[in-house]
């Protein structure tokens, strides 16, 4: 049975139509991600969906008692008190039952007769059986649990909410609405405040979950984790989908080139019905079947083919070579009063190296960003960047008390990395940037970030977030850069948006040092990690998924060591706990892990870079057949041998490289 049907919504911003007609319904156990571009009414759907926005048009029909929970982008506000009684109070129907028992037991003293004791005493032992239920379901316990989850100590559950920032409150308010367990959980970008060990359990927690879910994020991989169906706003309308987002991606693709297909062949058929009409129609011989072939050119389909809608393009500017080595840290120390951020750090990038930077929220990701652009000074210690190191600083935020933005760049070693002026508009901050240029040349390359026409006119200060992250990276594109310094870039990006920005940055040649949350990204882009912990920092070769199976590991080699400690307890004094057998056997057992992951790594490496190639070639097989596919191609020859080429190519290559992947598979398995 459905949770809530929605029929032939509506919804328009003066003469723009977000959505018409938008029908659809969402089940007791359906998990849909909801996809489209930034501006296509993804949010204003869920705020529909969740009470807090009327349609223009259309009806809604909830079925009796369902409840829903959103989990806005950015949580403005949440009632004051402390953490955990907040979170607490965010379920419904707690403070009437409490209201009831304390009703019931003062009208209860006050009862005079026998009877209506009696009375009195079996309702109060019902809402007391009740209330068991309740705080067994939604107490405090499975409250702290999931605070603990969602990153907060112990020490802070009795702090109060007033003194939270921004990300903070979005956990808090994730909290309660995890904790209310609502039969429909509506989540607008969940993961955008969260830091990867976060992430990591809030992954774990939802896919746990039996409840309904909609869900918008910008993060590849944790929606294909999450979701089961997508709801796409496309040019045509809403769309549903059945799979995770790259099946619905396969399907709409495979579509397009369906309806590409038969409409080349019904236009073949148009042009050779009217060439026969046009020589034959004047012919008195020829008349009748001319009539008959009018006939059959009014009968043809007309097939309408998918809108395609326009998406963020670019490529990174060719920098000067930099040294071997791009970055090295010495001796860094770092501290904001009483709080110690770093001690004694020092660590090194060399060139072509991609280091993603991993902790938890406040550990320090951000200030090592600062410290390398020479925004922050270390207390201690020193940054020094290699010979012809060029850095370009992608900032979190994108205004500071209206002052500092995301994107500005350096003008030279130790100075700020600069500022974006809100009152400016977007042509103008471009073009401070290259002067020498002329203005068509800015254009461009606004247009290729979808800022075209009258909208590089617009001044920054009235741009959504996704528009200022898109000029962020716009500057960064307009001058050259080596060492590119990202913190957190993908937060305000639209899926698609996200995907380019990855699929540049894969082919960007400089170095790299970011922070992210976004698993595509980590995964897709990082040769190295540095998780920042205890005042410095630790280093893992790979991306996410090699740190979380290393992490994975040292905690599977601690429960084993834990329970053999556990079994040997009372046993000979030299296998005691902390004795030099014990600490032979951690020794031991520490070098076999390390060895395995030796061993592994490399078989992970090629198995990587098998399926990368596989991938491209793949695509590069499809836009061949497609491009094949058109007759008048082999009039010309000239342009028919590249994709003649790349299908030769990749036919000849592909089996090679899906021989030598199941290969490499059987290896990592063995």
């Amino acid at each position: 049975m459905s949770l809530v049907i929605a029929s032939d919504l509506s919804l328009s911003f003066g003469p723009k139509v977000l959505f018409e007609g938008a029908s659809f319904s969402i089940g007791a156990r359906d998990r849909a991600g909801l996809v489209g571009a930034n501006g296509t009414g993804k949010s204003s759907l869920l705020r529909i969906l969740a009470g807090e926005q009327s349609p223009d048009g259309g009806l809604l029909t909830w079925r009796r008692g369902a409840r829903a929970g959103y989990l806005p982008q950015d949580v403005t506000a949440i009632p004051e008190g402390p953490l955990a009684e907040v979170v607490l109070s965010s379920v419904p129907g707690r403070s009437a039952l409490e209201a009831r028992l304390a009703a019931t037991e003062a009208a209860l003293a006050q009862a005079a007769g026998s009877e209506e004791q009696l009375e009195l005493s079996q309702a109060l032992a019902e809402l007391h059986e009740e209330l068991d239920h309740f705080e067994e379901h939604y107490g405090r316990h499975r409250a702290e649990r999931i605070l603990e989850g969602l990153g907060f100590p112990t020490s802070e559950l009795s702090r109060n909410t007033r003194e939270l920032s921004g990300g903070w409150r979005m956990r808090a308010a994730l909290a309660g609405l995890l904790l209310a367990d609502p039969d429909l959980l509506l989540l607008d970008e969940p993961t955008n405040h969260l830091d990867v060990p976060t992430l990591t359990w809030l992954d774990a927690f939802l896919r746990g979950s039996q409840k309904a879910l909609v869900l918008i994020s910008h993060d590849r991989e944790f929606l294909n984790r999450q979701v089961g169906r997508i709801l796409s706003l496309e040019p045509e309308g809403l769309r549903s989908w059945k799979g995770n987002y790259d099946e619905y991606k396969r399907l709409r693709a495979e579509e397009e080139e369906q309806l590409l297909a038969r409409s080349r062949k019904i236009e073949a058929r148009r042009a050779e019905l009217e060439a026969f009409i046009e020589r034959f129609g004047a012919k008195n011989t020829k008349a009748t079947q001319a009539k008959s072939k009018e006939k059959m050119l009014a009968r043809l389909e007309q097939v309408e083919l998918r809108e395609q809608r326009a998406t963020v393009r670019f490529r990174f500017a060719e920098a000067p070579r930099s040294g071997r080595e791009v970055l090295r840290l010495e001796g860094i120390g770092k501290a904001f009063g009483p709080r110690t951020v770093y001690r004694g750090l020092s660590a090194g990038i060399q060139r072509g190296e991609r280091v993603a930077v991993i902790g938890p929220n406040g550990a320090g990701k951000t200030t090592l960003l600062k410290l390398v652009a020479g925004e922050l000074r270390p207390d201690s210690g020193e940054v020094k960047l290699g010979h012809q190191v060029l850095p370009g600083y992608y900032a979190q935020h994108h205004f500071d008390d209206g002052d500092e933005h995301p994107g500005a760049l350096a003008a030279g070693r130790g100075a700020r990395f600069g500022t974006l002026d809100p009152r400016r508009t977007i042509l103008d901050t471009l073009w401070d940037l290259v002067p020498d240029r002329g203005e068509a040349y800015v254009r461009g390359v606004a247009g290729s970030f979808l800022f075209s026409g009258e909208d590089v006119e617009k001044p920054l200060g009235v741009l959504s977030g996704g528009e200022r992250a898109r000029v962020a990276l716009a500057r960064i594109l307009l001058v050259p850069a080596n060492l590119l310094l990202l913190d957190e870039p993908t937060n305000h990006l639209d899926l698609d948006s996200a995907e380019a920005l990855i699929e540049a940055l894969a082919g960007f040649e400089g170095t790299m040092l970011f922070v992210s949350h976004n698993r595509s990204f980590l995964n897709r882009l990082a040769t190295r990690t540095w998780e920042v912990k205890d005042g410095g920092i630790v280093e893992t070769p790979g991306n996410l998924d090699d740190w979380l199976y290393h992490q994975a590991q040292l905690a599977e080699a601690r429960a084993g060591a834990e329970a053999q400690a556990a079994g040997r307890a009372g046993g000979a004094a030299g296998e005691a706990r902390g004795g030099p057998g014990e600490r032979e056997r951690r020794r031991a057992e520490a070098e076999a892990r390390n060895e395995r992951y030796r061993r592994e790594k490399p078989i992970r490496d090629e198995i990587a870079r098998l399926e990368g190639r596989i991938e491209t070639l793949e695509r590069a097989k499809k836009e061949a057949e497609a491009a094949l596919a058109d007759p008048s191609l082999y009039q010309d020859f000239a342009r028919a041998r590249p994709h003649l080429a790349a299908l030769t190519e990749a036919n000849e290559e592909l089996p090679e490289l899906y021989q030598a992947w199941e290969a490499r598979q059987a290896e990592l398995e063995q």
